[in-house]
């Protein structure tokens, strides 16, 4: 009759180094070096008892990822079955190891395969190992596009929120609306004040203007100049008598007799 196998399950734990580095840990009855694993406990999936003997045996926190196979071997006339998730290993163990194990330690692949005593686990990393750091590259570089991702989204939000900045010498060579849509004013034309008590001058008509005779001439008269206002001495307490103001028809025949 055949023996029930012994179920178990282990890690192939990388931790993010330049290159990634394989766990690999020592056992302390037999000194051998192996790959991190352990039977499974009573009701326990292997997918969780991989997790819990992973910290356990290599004193690091864990993220669980793809599975990446089983290894089946002999071990005391017992089949033992063995299965195998990709994790990543945090950077700082969070406790001790178990007693069973001496020590751990990280190696590239190379290394790792070279540091291990069984063969059959030798085969095994030999297969899963590339597969195991394909499947790291790609998720590394999933989780940058999103940070990048992330923080875009987050500047995108910050510069939303922040208030506009106005140059202070664009709006200072900007026009001026208002300026611009009024309408120029038209120059104002300055017109000598009235005197005060002086009437308004009445329109003329062209019949008021006598018609000069024709002259056989034809001379160009030039009128005679103006003689120069004389200031008339009014003596000392006596009232200045107003002159009498003529209106402009008046003015104007005066001063074509004096023309003529």
């Amino acid at each position: 009759m055949a023996r029930t196998p012994v179920l178990a399950a282990g890690g192939i734990v990388l931790r993010r180094e330049i290159p990634p580095r394989f766990a690999v840990v020592r056992l302390r009855k037999r000194n051998e070096w192996v790959l991190p694993k352990g039977k499974l406990d009573d009701g326990e999936t292997p997918r969780a008892a991989a997790e819990r003997e992973v910290l356990e045996e290599t004193g690091h926190d864990v993220d669980v990822h793809e599975f990446l196979g089983t290894l089946v071997y002999d071990s005391g006339g017992r089949s033992k079955v063995v299965h195998y998730w990709r994790m990543d290993a945090g950077g700082k163990p969070v406790r001790a190891l178990m007693n069973d194990i001496r020590e751990v330690d990280w190696l590239p692949l190379d290394a790792a395969l070279e540091r291990l005593s069984r063969g059959y686990e030798r085969a095994f990393l030999e297969n899963v190992g590339p597969i195991a750091l394909q499947a790291a590259a790609l998720a590394e570089r999933e989780r940058r596009a999103r940070a990048r991702a992330v923080a875009a989204e987050r500047r995108r939000s910050r510069e939303a929120a922040m208030p506009q900045v106005v140059d202070e010498q664009e709006v200072a060579d900007a026009p001026d609306v208002a300026d611009a849509a009024a309408p120029a004013e038209a120059p104002a034309i300055d017109q000598p004040p009235l005197a005060q008590g002086e009437p308004d001058p009445p329109a003329m008509a062209p019949q008021d203007f006598p018609a000069a005779a024709p002259d056989a001439a034809a001379e160009t008269v030039i009128p005679e100049q103006a003689p120069p206002l004389v200031h008339e001495v009014v003596p000392a307490g006596a009232a200045p008598q107003p002159a009498p103001r003529k209106n402009l028809i008046e003015r104007v025949r005066d001063w074509l007799r004096r023309a003529a």
